[in-house]
């Protein structure tokens, strides 16, 4: 069992895994289903989401963050800051912290808002820092996402830990 946690403490875990979407759209859900079926192994209330602890949601979920860790890499993937992309980063990040409040016993309301404020931190701070470290280094671009992948893996882990 695990301690109860403050509203504040709620809410920057929903920011923190929309920033993660921001950088990594797929891993927020994919790191929540990890989480639920870690939960439901230790009969935990708090288990994020019912259906995000399945075998299924796991593995989709799985699936799709490591497609598109591989698929970021390519030459042809639109930039995360096209509308299309950076609107489905905002509801992979609204969708992730929602989750997060629900399961917290807060409003979903707040921890969607927290998600998608922090999907657009993390989709712009995660472009512009990959940008200004392949600019000052002479590094290869997919260098640099291998190394935002990490840092969004790191944030991810962390919001997820409780």
């Amino acid at each position: 069992m695990t301690r109860s946690e403050s509203p504040a403490e709620v809410l920057l875990r929903a920011a923190l895994l929309g920033v993660v979407a921001g950088m990594r759209s797929q891993l927020p859900l994919a790191l929540l289903a990890v989480a639920a079926q870690r939960d439901q192994a230790g009969d935990d209330a708090a288990a994020p989401a019912g259906f995000l602890g399945s075998d299924r949601a796991a593995l989709g979920f799985g699936l799709a963050a490591v497609g598109e860790l591989v698929g970021d890499k390519l030459p042809f993937t639109p930039s995360r800051l096209d509308p299309l992309p950076l609107a489905g980063r905002l509801g992979f990040g609204g969708a992730a912290g929602a989750v997060v409040a629900r399961a917290a016993g807060g409003p979903a309301i707040l921890g969607l808002a927290a998600g998608a404020a922090g999907g657009l931190l993390g989709a712009f701070g995660g472009y512009r820092a990959r940008v200004a470290a392949g600019r000052a280094t002479g590094v290869p671009d997919p260098v640099w996402g291998a190394v935002e992948d990490a840092v969004a893996v790191s944030i991810g882990l962390l919001a997820v830990r409780r």
